[in-house]
């Protein structure tokens, strides 16, 4: 028995070293070293102060500012530590009014607007942190974040265009634009 037993503590404990200690030092370590921004969690930071991170949705709810995904961490909107999609199917009634509340709520910011609200604005994303929309739903937002600061429209959809980002690599996923990034853009714009 005692045979069988000894290498198998022994190879017990080499594996858990190599698997628990070793090999989360060593992929810690090129991640550091080989993209810094994003192993401390591609935080943006301004004037010295970190506003938040390009990978977890901000919630705005200021209407001179653009709008992220709903999210399904309630009841602190994008709480990381509550990661998870709501898992409410097409039919479920909460999701159903969910939706028409949140539409009431974007037309109500904007009752001029009778552009059809693009459903990214008003679903949650799988992990309820999504940072990013698509470009529709950017430009959907245009017309009332350009008049409530009174800025061109045109000035406005410019920054659209040039916070939209392009498939990753080329292929995976479709544009998107991310909302803390547009509204940091947004802010460095000159006041009328």
């Amino acid at each position: 028995m005692t045979s069988i037993l000894r290498p198998s503590l022994v190879l017990f404990a080499l594996l858990s070293a190599l698997t628990g200690i070793v090999y989360p030092l060593a992929v810690t370590g090129v991640a550091q070293a080989a993209f810094p921004q994003q192993a401390a969690g591609s935080l943006i930071v301004r004037d010295g102060v970190t506003v938040g991170s390009a990978l977890i949705g901000q919630n705005f709810s200021d209407p001179a500012h653009f709008w992220g995904r709903p999210s399904a961490t309630a009841p602190m909107p994008n709480n990381a530590a509550a990661s998870g999609g709501a898992n409410q199917g097409p039919l479920n009634p909460a999701l159903v009014e969910a939706v028409k509340a949140r539409i009431d709520a974007l037309r109500a910011a904007d009752p001029g607007n009778t552009v059809p609200v693009p459903v990214d604005l008003v679903t949650t994303s799988a992990s309820g942190l999504d940072p990013d929309i698509s470009p529709a739903a950017a430009h959907y937002q245009a017309p009332r974040v350009a008049r409530l600061r009174k800025l061109p429209l045109e000035t406005v959809e410019r920054l659209i265009e040039a916070h939209t980002e392009g498939p990753l690599w080329g292929l995976l996923g479709e544009q998107r634009v991310n909302v803390l990034a547009l509204n940091l853009a947004l802010d460095a714009q000159p006041s009328p």
